[in-house]
C-alpha cells in the first residue's frame, strides 16, 4: 500500500510539472480562501494579545472607578458607557481618606493634557505629549515597570517636589544617546527633574503609551486648572480573595462620598481590569467566528474553481487514462492517482495561503501597532481545511477518471 501511494505521488509530482502554469493558477486560488483564513484570525489574534495584554499588565485584583456607568440598552441587544458627573478632586481625596478596607492600596490621578510640548535645552518635542498627575502609588496600581531610576515617595508627593519620569519614546527623542536621569525637562515655563524612565508600553490603535510624562499631582493641578477634571481612582487588593468584598466596599464609600440615597442609583462606574479582559475576549470571540464566516464563504469558492480545474484535467488526460487502464490499472488506481494529485495541490495552496496569510497580518498588525503573535490553532486548522477541500474537490474528478471506458479513451483525441 506504501509502495501505492509512493508511486501515485511521484505520478502526480510529475502532472504538476508537466501543467505547471496550471497548476500555478490552482494553487492560487486554493492561497487566496486559506490567506484570507489565516490573514483575518491573524489580525484578530495581535489584537487580542494586545489588548489582553494592556489590561492584563494592572493585574486581576485592580479595579478603577471612574464617571462612566455600563448599561445594557433595552433588550439586551448591547451595552453602553452612560456619563456621570465628574469625579472632582474634593471626592476623590474623601474617597482616599474614607476608604480603609484591609490589604487595599488606593491610586489618585488625572491626564492634566494629551497636547503637552516638552523642552530640554534647545531641543523640544511635538505638541503631543500626555501629562498624568500621580501619587506614588500610581505605578503600582496601573502595573506599570521603571527600567530606569526610581518611582515618587511619599516625600516627593506630599512635598510637591518637581520630580517626574518619563515614557519609554523620549529615549529616542529628547534624551537619543543622552542618560536622562538626573536631568531637566521644561513644561509650560516649569522645570521637572527626571528621575525615572517607564518601560516600554507600544502602542494602542495608534495611540502611544510611551509619549507621557507623570509628575506629583499636586503640582499637575496648580499647572492646569481646567474646570470638570476627572480624576481617576484605581484601587489594588493585596489578596485576590478580598477582590469582591473590596469592591462593595468602594461602592458604599462612593456612594457616601457622592451624598447618594439608598433610593437613589450609582452615579460612578467600577471596571474590574479581570471584567475588562473578559469582555475583550468576548468581543474577538465575535471577531473569530466573523472571520471563519468570510474564510469559509472564500474556500467555498476556492473549492468549487479546484473541482473544475481538475475536471478539465481529467478530460486533457483522456487518451493517458486510457493507456493506463489498458495496461492493467482498476478503478480504484486511478481514482487514487488523481486524487492523490488533487490532495497535493492542496496542500502546496495551503501552504502558500498560510505564509501569504501570516505576512499581510503581520503587515497589518505592525501598520496598527498590534502585538504580533503566530496563530498556531489558525494555521492547523489552514491545513484542515486544505485537505478537506482537496478531499471534496477531487473526488467528483477522481470517480470520473476511474469510469472512463479504456477503448473509448483509446479513441479520444
Amino acid at each position: 500500500m506504501f509502495k501505492l501511494f509512493r508511486e501515485n505521488v511521484k505520478i502526480a509530482r510529475g502532472a504538476i510539472r508537466s501543467q505547471i502554469l496550471r497548476t500555478t493558477l490552482t494553487v492560487l486560488i486554493m492561497a487566496i480562501g486559506i490567506m484570507a483564513l489565516v490573514g483575518i484570525l491573524t489580525v484578530v489574534a495581535a489584537l487580542e494579545n494586545t489588548l489582553t495584554g494592556n489590561f492584563a499588565s494592572m493585574g486581576s485584583n485592580t479595579f478603577n472607578i471612574n464617571q462612566y456607568t455600563q448599561v445594557t440598552r433595552r433588550g439586551g441587544s448591547n451595552e453602553i458607557w452612560k456619563p456621570n458627573p465628574t469625579i472632582d478632586y474634593t471626592q476623590a481625596r474623601a474617597f482616599v481618606s474614607r476608604y480603609d478596607y484591609p490589604s487595599t492600596t488606593t491610586s489618585l490621578s488625572f491626564t492634566a493634557t494629551t497636547k503637552a510640548e516638552v523642552r530640554s535645552g534647545s531641543a523640544k518635542t511635538d505638541p503631543e505629549i500626555s501629562v498624568v498627575g500621580a501619587d506614588e502609588n500610581f505605578l503600582s496600581n496601573a502595573g506599570l515597570e521603571l527600567t530606569q531610576g526610581r518611582n515618587f515617595n511619599t516625600f516627593d508627593i506630599s512635598n510637591n517636589t518637581r520630580f517626574c519620569i518619563l515614557g519609554s519614546d523620549f529615549l529616542k527623542g529628547l534624551f537619543k544617546d543622552i542618560p536622562p536621569l538626573g536631568k531637566e525637562i521644561a513644561i509650560r515655563g516649569t522645570k521637572f527633574k527626571v528621575i525615572g524612565v517607564l518601560k516600554e508600553e507600544g502602542s494602542t490603535f495608534g495611540n502611544s503609551q510611551d509619549l507621557r510624562v507623570i509628575i506629583p499631582i499636586q503640582v499637575a493641578r496648580s499647572m492646569y486648572t481646567e474646570p470638570n477634571i476627572n480624576f481617576d481612582l484605581s484601587v489594588k487588593v493585596g489578596d485576590n480573595k478580598l477582590l469582591n468584598a473590596a469592591v462593595d466596599h468602594a461602592v458604599v464609600t462612593m456612594r457616601q462620598v457622592r451624598k447618594l440615597s439608598p433610593v437613589e442609583e450609582d452615579n460612578f462606574g467600577i471596571e474590574r481590569s479581570d471584567d475588562l479582559i473578559k469582555r475583550i475576549q468576548d468581543i474577538t470571540g465575535y471577531l473569530d467566528i466573523a472571520a471563519v464566516v468570510i474564510s469559509v464563504i472564500t474556500i467555498f469558492g476556492s473549492s468549487i474553481a479546484l473541482m473544475n480545474i481538475m475536471i478539465v484535467s481529467v478530460t486533457e488526460r483522456t487518451r493517458e487514462i486510457g493507456v493506463r487502464k489498458a495496461l492493467g490499472a482498476n478503478k480504484r488506481t486511478v481514482a487514487f492517482q488523481f486524487f492523490i494529485e488533487t490532495l497535493l495541490i492542496g496542500q502546496i495552496g495551503g501552504l502558500v495561503g498560510v505564509i501569504i496569510g501570516l505576512l499581510i497580518g503581520w503587515g497589518i498588525s505592525a501598520a496598527l501597532s498590534f502585538s504580533f503573535v503566530i496563530p498556531w490553532m489558525a494555521i492547523i486548522w489552514a491545513f484542515i481545511v486544505s485537505f478537506i477541500v482537496a478531499v471534496v474537490s477531487g473526488s467528483y474528478p477522481a470517480i470520473k477518471a476511474s469510469n472512463l471506458d479504456p477503448i473509448e479513451a483509446l479513441r479520444y483525441e
